[in-house]
C-alpha cells in the first residue's frame, strides 16, 4: 500500500512539475537542461521530446493534421531512460501550436519557451520556415505599431477594451487612411488576431512590398459579456461571470449595434482614419465571419469591402428575411465582398448554402476555396490575401 501511494505521489509530482509548477524535477534536475524539444529536422520533420519517468503514457496533440483532420495526436514512444520521443513529418512551412496529454493531463512543452494563447487554449508553438511562414515572419522591415486602448460603449454598458495597428511611418506622415475592423473568432478576444493571427506582422510585410495599402487594423473584443482579454478584465466582472460567452454571444445583435455605434466614432474621433465606407473594410473568422454577415446586412452601407472567413448559414436562419437583406447588400453595391473556407471545414456545409443564396439573388463575390479545415493555419493566408485586395 506504502509503495502504490508512493508510485502515485511521484506520478503526481512529476506531472506539476512538467506542467511549469515546480522548476525542478524529481531528480533535482531542470528538465530544460536535458531535453531539446522540439527539433527540426532539414526536411522539415520535427522531432517532439520529454523526459518523465514516472509517467505512463504522453501524446502530442497539434495542429498540424493532413488535410480533412486539421489537429494530429501521435503517441510518443518512451525509452529505459524515461524519455519520451516521437518524429513527426514533414510538415509544410507554416506556424503551428501542440500541447502534451501525459497520463490524461494537458501540459505545455516544458522545454519550449514560445507559448501562444487564444482564448483559453494556450499551447505551445511550433515554426517550420518556408514560403507560408514567411507572409508572417518577423523581418527587417518598418513596423507599424500596437495599440491598447480602452473605449466607452453605451450600447453594451461598459467601456471595453480594443487593440488598434497602426502602419508604419503613421506617427509622423499626417495622412489619414483606410481602416479595416478585424474580428476573432468563438472563444477568442481583442489579442486573438495578434498572437495567433500574427496581423500585425501580415501587414508589415505585405505594405513594405508594396502589395497591401498602409491601413489601420482594429481588433475588437466580440463578446458582449466579456469587457477585454483574460487578466485585463475589471475584477467585478470577473468574479460576476458565470458561463456568460458561447454560442449566445454571437447572437445577441449587441456586439453589431457596438460596433457602428460605439467603435467606429471613437476610432474616427481619436485616429486619422478616413471617415467614409469607401475607406472602410471588415472582415472577420468563424463567429467574426457571422459578425460581419450581420453587420453587413443590418448596416450595407457602412463597409465598401467585406471578407467573411470560415462562416455560412447560422442555424434555423428566415432565408426569406436573410434575401431582402442580400437584396439591400446589393443594391449598396460593395466594391468586394470576400468569401473563403477550407474544405474540410465543419462549417464548409452551411458555406454553400449560403453561397447558393447568394447565387439565387444574383449577388456577386470572390470565392476563396482552400484546403484544410476550421483553423488559423487558413486564417492567416485568408488575412494575407484580404490585405492585398482592399483598398484597392
Amino acid at each position: 500500500m506504502k509503495s502504490q501511494i508512493s508510485k502515485v505521489l511521484k506520478k503526481f509530482l512529476c506531472v506539476l512539475t512538467l506542467s511549469g509548477i515546480t522548476i525542478l524535477s524529481l531528480h533535482g534536475q531542470p528538465a530544460s537542461n536535458r531535453v531539446k524539444s522540439p527539433e527540426l529536422m532539414e526536411d522539415g520533420s520535427v522531432i517532439f521530446r520529454l523526459y518523465a519517468p514516472e509517467i505512463d503514457s504522453v501524446t502530442v496533440r497539434g495542429t498540424f493534421g493532413p488535410g480533412e483532420t486539421t489537429i494530429a495526436a501521435e503517441k510518443m514512444i518512451k525509452n529505459d531512460t524515461g524519455l519520451f520521443e516521437l518524429k513527426y513529418g514533414p510538415l509544410p512551412s507554416d506556424m503551428y501550436v501542440y500541447t502534451y496529454i501525459a497520463d490524461g493531463v494537458s501540459m505545455l512543452d516544458p522545454n519550449n519557451n514560445m507559448v501562444i494563447r487564444d482564448g483559453s487554449y494556450i499551447e505551445s508553438r511550433l515554426v517550420v520556415p518556408g514560403k507560408t511562414f514567411d507572409l508572417y515572419d518577423v523581418k527587417d522591415v518598418p513596423h507599424g505599431r500596437l495599440h491598447t486602448l480602452w473605449y466607452p460603449s453605451p450600447t453594451i454598458g461598459t467601456d471595453r477594451r480594443l487593440i488598434v495597428y497602426t502602419p508604419p511611418g503613421y506617427e509622423s506622415s499626417g495622412k489619414s487612411y483606410p481602416v479595416l475592423y478585424l474580428l476573432h473568432g468563438g472563444g477568442g478576444d481583442e489579442e486573438a488576431w495578434v498572437s495567433r493571427g500574427r496581423a500585425n506582422y501580415i501587414l508589415d510585410n505585405l505594405i513594405a512590398s508594396g502589395k497591401a495599402k498602409a491601413m489601420i487594423i482594429v481588433m475588437t473584443n466580440g463578446v458582449p459579456s466579456n469587457e477585454a482579454a483574460p487578466g485585463e478584465r475589471p475584477l467585478a466582472s470577473v468574479m460576476g461571470q458565470s458561463g456568460r460567452a458561447g454560442i449566445s454571444a454571437m447572437t445577441t445583435g449587441k456586439f453589431e449595434e457596438s460596433l457602428v455605434k460605439d467603435v467606429i466614432p471613437f476610432i474616427e474621433k481619436n485616429f486619422r482614419a478616413i471617415p467614409d465606407p469607401d475607406h472602410r473594410g471588415i472582415s472577420g473568422l468563424s463567429m467574426g465571419g457571422y459578425h460581419t454577415l450581420q453587420t453587413t446586412f443590418k448596416y450595407p452601407d457602412k463597409f465598401e469591402y467585406i471578407g467573411v472567413m470560415s462562416m455560412g448559414l447560422f442555424r434555423n436562419v428566415n432565408k426569406e428575411e436573410l434575401a431582402e437583406q442580400i437584396q439591400a447588400l446589393k443594391e449598396s453595391d460593395p466594391k468586394l465582398y470576400y468569401i473563403a473556407c477550407g474544405k474540410y471545414d465543419f462549417l464548409y456545409p452551411g458555406l454553400l448554402e449560403l453561397l447558393a443564396l447568394y447565387d439565387e439573388q444574383g449577388f456577386k463575390y470572390m470565392y476563396h476555396e482552400s484546403g484544410g479545415g476550421h483553423s488559423w493555419n487558413n486564417w492567416r493566408l485568408y488575412l494575407s490575401e484580404v490585405a492585398t485586395l482592399f483598398f484597392k
